[in-house]
């Protein structure tokens, strides 16, 4: 993470809120917090774990949502889907002081992050749709990949604060456009996680130590970030969580929704995540994206 709170005054800092307080939301805000940013944290269900992290980084968690916003310069978000963001979002008209500067990180496709952005702003708001990638490691450690879209001169003003969460932080055009490039990386995540667990069964099949797979595999041509950090994470038996599988499957939804051509990878890969979810109540919560493992379990040899 980048030191970019480049001030000896902290009140020439904008005022920040982070609504939104779950894996990816709770570490963001809790990195703003640590560079300096007076946030503000706000989460829809009280006695977040999460608002309980960016509160031991400084950020002070607000009672409710108009005490979060009010009198904040720039408001980020990143919620569960589209509805959610609807919902909260669509009450900033009335909460946020005029002028702000909505930034909202969550998936919800290019359709709905342009509807909102009208709907924003002619409530005399600004809007930037800014989903990201990389992950709770990402999010912890500043590293994300970022997707904007909206106006330029709104970019310009919360890249500073974009680039103390995230690497690559990235203009793509009018709103909606972060949006589209985030459904073409959910392509890439979806079909390479096919590629990681069959490349893990064929090994656990053919009597290969999994392990050497992720170690000297993962430097090669047929390496991926998926192979990386979520092959290890098979290979160790952790199945919990980085990104929640209902996240992917919400995600390859919105690339259906979307998307006018036929992409036979990414239908396998939402049949296969769906098959796990399906495969136990809480699943889809529970489990992260490398679960799809599970979905081979028939193929495995179990020692």
């Amino acid at each position: 993470m980048q030191n970019q709170a480049k001030t000896d005054n902290p009140a020439e800092l904008p005022r920040v809120a982070f609504l939104g307080m779950g894996i990816m939301g709770a570490s963001m805000a809790a990195n703003l917090a640590r560079d300096g940013y007076p946030v503000k944290v706000w989460n829809r269900s009280a006695g977040s774990p999460g608002a309980d992290l960016a509160a031991s980084a400084g950020a002070r968690v607000a009672p409710d949502l108009a005490e979060a916003v009010g009198d904040r310069e720039i408001i980020f978000s990143c919620l569960g889907d589209e509805k959610d963001v609807a919902q909260v979002l669509g009450e900033l008209v009335l909460l946020a002081s005029k002028d702000a500067l909505v930034v909202d990180m969550t998936t919800i496709g290019p359709g709905a992050a342009r509807e909102l952005a009208g709907k924003l702003e002619n409530g005399g708001l600004r809007f930037l749709d800014a989903p990201v990638t990389g992950g709770d490691v990402g999010a912890r450690e500043g590293t994300l990949t970022i997707m904007v879209g909206g106006r330029k001169e709104d970019f310009d003003a919360a890249l500073p604060l974009l680039r103390v969460m995230g690497k690559t932080v990235e203009y793509c055009g009018p709103s909606g456009s972060g949006q589209a490039l985030k459904l073409c990386n959910q392509v890439l995540c979806a079909v390479n996680m096919i590629g990681v667990c069959e490349a893990l069964t064929l090994a656990n099949n053919l009597g290969v130590d999994e392990g050497l797979v992720v170690d000297t595999l993962g430097g090669g041509a047929g390496g991926s970030w998926a192979l990386t950090n979520l092959g290890r994470r098979i290979v160790d038996g952790d199945l919990g969580p980085g990104f929640m599988l209902r996240h992917m499957i919400k995600d390859l939804r919105l690339i259906e929704e979307n998307a006018a051509v036929e992409l036979p990878g990414t239908r396998m890969a939402r049949d296969l995540f769906h098959r796990v979810s399906e495969s136990s109540p809480g699943a889809d919560r529970d489990l992260g994206t490398q679960a799809m493992i599970s979905a081979y379990a028939n193929s495995r040899v179990v020692s």
